[in-house]
């Protein structure tokens, strides 16, 4: 049985395939068209999926599971009170619109089956989490009306027993905070937690003041603070006042006053956690939590609720916001259908996008006349010569085996570099990311090496937590101004080249692990095709690339190809912004521009 699971229209259409019951495929559609957060329909992502699973036609599809229920959205859009002022065009309205956008752009005619938003990201949580039974907390910003939902999977069977209703959301009041200080909603609340780091929590107080704990799980916001129908911004004068913090010009400079908004934000939202799944465990007493939905991705909230919280083991969705949603309403499908659980296993990685072999490869460079260091069949001479340019300091971009699907490249498609030179960091910020020169990079270390460098002693192979570094190395590169990192650890079972490569670079220095970054650049997708990784590379600092098989260092790419690249990429920023006006298709609230992103109708919306 092949199910396709489907979520679109909102924010980073992601499509992925089940066959009887096992994950096959899945990836956003921004990589393919590199419009980041791209919403449109996953026609691309769809392609690829049908080609991983072995050539199939639209026809061998059973069924199309959809991640929320359009019509229950539009209630809570209607009580909002939007109007013209937020899409003149009222498309909002059109509950069909999903639907028959499938049907028409990917060519789909059989059975379309809906479920609610958050019932998916339980879903996506639960049935990849490799646990019989378990409590299950989604919190995000909303979805049709749930903004937070607690939950309780065994087996096959998966039921929510609880809610917060919108407005009421710790995702929004996180989005809103994230709104004032300057970044960008839907896409910067991961700097706001970097940046929490350097600030006092003075703002504490107040916070608690607006977001306020309730009896049996519920919690409520102070909606004089708040408007999250109006267009432009998130929070009111109210707000601003009570907190008296003015909001932040984007790319404004950033002040101690930020840092300290930040931290406080930061230390409210964990309080509120830990006070949710304290809830959840009087309903759903286990050993056992799974975490999904946006909120999951703050990583520095999940270790607390892992240390403080009354869950001895827990499992995040690596791709737990909307994107994972197409994993869990493709997994309900399938329950539903069969009556079986979907799979019994933990998922063992997220490699599940496109992967290019090394003939394609050759010929890519050859057309680009590109003269590559070929290693074809030599893979140890090809990791020590990787080894080489890492301990020179060299940043190197890494291609290899299949994308991963959600936020985090995790060694497949990797920026690397030595952790112990002090001025990686600035560098890779300044240079090769170009951003915010206080955000923190994470290490890939060696799974049986991590407990001597870092305070976890279990297997983290998804950057879902954070923890301190306790390393006897010195470590600048990875290690936060307050101490900590958020690692991947990395096992031979699940990642073997990559961790050949560590055990390499172990072997020549003494250090297992490395700095992983994901290839890209601020404002695009994570590469996805070997064109993209040489376009990644031609423009910015990146020292050499390692396409598979094949090292191009920097040299090599000539001045013309980097000419050539730069243009085209300019032609497509120049079409993309043309032919994308996030107001046209769907369920938009609210947008504007987010700052840095490709196109410029990237949008804030609930």
């Amino acid at each position: 049985m092949n199910i396709i699971g489907i979520s679109a229209f909102y924010h980073e259409s992601t499509c992925c395939l089940v066959r009887d019951g096992r994950l096959v495929a899945g990836a956003p559609e921004e990589r393919f068209t590199r419009v980041k957060f791209d919403r449109r329909a996953p026609i691309n992502a769809f392609r690829f999926c049908l080609e991983a699973g072995g050539h199939l036609s639209p026809a061998d599809i059973d069924a199309v599971a959809y991640y929320e229920s359009p019509k229950k959205k539009l209630e809570r859009q209607l009580s909002m009170g939007l109007g013209p002022s937020v899409d003149p065009s009222f498309a909002w309205l059109d509950t069909l619109a999903p639907e028959r956008e499938i049907r028409e752009k990917l060519g789909y005619e059989g059975p379309i089956l809906s479920f609610e938003h958050h019932q998916s990201h339980a879903a996506s949580a639960f049935y990849y989490s490799g646990f019989g039974e378990a409590a299950v907390l989604t919190v995000d910003g909303v979805g049709e009306w749930a903004t937070t939902t607690y939950g309780v999977g065994r087996g096959a069977e998966l039921r929510l027993l609880d809610e917060v209703r919108f407005p009421h959301s710790l995702g929004l009041l996180y989005s809103a905070i994230t709104d004032l200080l300057g970044f960008a909603v839907l896409s910067d609340e991961y700097k706001v937690m970097g940046l929490a780091p350097y600030g006092k929590p003075r703002f504490a107080e107040t916070l608690r003041t607006i977001a306020r704990p309730g009896p049996r799980g519920q919690f409520t916001l102070d909606m004089a603070c708040f408007d999250f129908a109006q267009p432009g911004r998130m929070y009111t004068d109210t707000l601003v006042e009570r907190l008296g913090v003015a909001p932040r010009a984007p790319k404004g400079e950033l002040l101690q006053v930020h840092m300290d908004l930040a931290r406080s934000l930061q230390v409210v939202l964990e309080e509120l956690l830990l006070a949710k799944t304290r809830y959840l465990y009087e309903l759903a007493p286990s050993e056992h939590l799974c975490l999904a939905g946006g909120v999951a991705l703050n990583c520095v909230a999940n270790r607390r609720v892992h240390t403080e919280g009354p869950y001895k083991h827990i499992f995040v969705q690596p791709a737990a916001s909307d994107s994972g949603s197409a994993l869990g309403a493709a997994a309900l499908a399938h329950v539903q259908l069969t009556g079986r659980r979907p799979s019994e296993g933990r998922i063992p990685h997220v490699n599940l996008g496109p992967s290019y072999d090394a003939d394609r490869i050759a010929a890519t460079l050859a057309e680009a006349n590109i003269a590559a260091l070929d290693f074809r069949g030599r893979e140890a001479e090809l990791l020590e010569a990787v080894v080489d340019r890492l301990d020179r300091q060299q940043v190197i971009g890494w291609f290899h085996g299949r994308m991963e699907l959600g936020p985090r490249a995790l060694g497949a498609r990797s920026i690397i570099a030595d952790p112990r030179d002090p001025t990686m960091r600035d560098r890779l910020n300044a240079l090769i990311k170009k951003r915010e020169g206080f955000r923190p990079f994470a290490p890939a270390i060696l799974e049986e090496q991590a407990p001597a460098h870092i305070d976890i002693h279990y297997p983290s192979r998804f950057m879902t937590e954070t923890c301190q570094v306790r390393s006897p190395l010195d470590l600048p590169a990875i290690t936060h101004v307050d101490g900590s990192a958020r690692p991947q650890t990395v096992s031979p079972e699940t990642a073997p080249r990559f961790a050949r490569l560590i055990a390499a670079f172990y072997a020549r220095t003494g250090c297992p692990l490395v700095v992983n970054t994901s290839f890209n650049v601020a404002g695009e997708p994570i590469v996805n095709t070997p064109e993209d990784a040489i376009r990644c590379m031609a423009n910015s600092q990146i020292d050499c690339l390692v396409l598979e098989d094949f090292i191009i260092d920097k040299p090599l790419i000539s001045a013309f190809l980097r000419r050539t690249v730069a243009a085209g990429d300019r032609a497509l920023r120049d079409r993309v912004e043309a032919q994308v006006d996030p107001r046209l298709s769907g369920d938009v609230e609210r947008w504007r521009p987010a700052e840095g992103a490709l196109p410029k109708g990237v949008y804030t919306f609930v």
